[in-house]
């Protein structure tokens, strides 16, 4: 399982209206795609729930890496965002859960990210095991706001090159979300889910 997104900053008077417009048009595409656990299509706007920018962030989680590779490298999509913006980076980390909140049943309207490094652990026993339990530590911590009512669903990936985890939560629509300290907020224009509940 695998998690990764592109955030793609957009000028300070670009019209996000274009985005809008283009999420309507090519969501449909992936809503039945094989081997994407879900996409979120993200945005955010500058001035609005704080945001600094404007931003198109798509979020992905893929159950299978062989069609992670097909989208982004063998024509499955990803020449659509190299033929408007560019060939940007795509930040991608190892998925560690994927929960379902009570909120599942319904839409999401809105999501938080958040990145943050690991902390580096004293691994006390010597037996090269911190990591794994900072790690049974971090899940517990995301199955407590997994819990939230308005939690559609939470998500936590590392990338093991920086050692920082990334935290995303969808959640429901009139949820308030809770426990998202220095999280980056979004508005959900979609969520294309095709295996969503095959993910654990």
């Amino acid at each position: 399982m695998y998690a990764m997104q592109y955030p793609i900053t957009l000028p300070a008077d670009y019209d996000m209206g274009i985005i809008r417009k283009r999420v309507e048009a090519a969501s449909p595409m992936l809503d039945d795609r094989a081997g994407l656990g879900f996409k979120a299509y993200l945005l955010r706007e500058r001035g609005v729930a704080g945001s600094p920018v404007n931003e198109y962030a798509p979020f992905y989680v893929w159950r299978d890496t062989a069609a992670m590779a097909r989208f982004l490298l063998g024509g499955g999509g990803f020449q659509n965002i190299i033929r408007s913006f560019g060939r940007v980076p795509v930040p991608t980390w190892l998925g560690a859960a994927v929960l379902a909140g009570p909120a599942r049943g319904g839409g999401s309207v809105l999501a938080t990210r958040r990145v943050a490094p690991l902390p580096t652990d004293a691994d006390e026993a010597q037996d090269g095991l911190g990591l794994t339990e900072l790690m049974g530590r971090e899940v517990a911590a995301l199955r407590e706001l997994a819990a939230d009512p308005g939690v559609h669903t939470a998500v936590l990936a590392v990338d093991p090159h920086s050692w920082q985890s990334v935290t995303l939560v969808l959640w429901g629509e009139g949820a308030e979300p809770s426990g998202t300290a220095g999280a980056d907020h979004y508005e959900v224009l979609h969520v294309s889910a095709p295996e969503l509940d095959r993910l654990g």
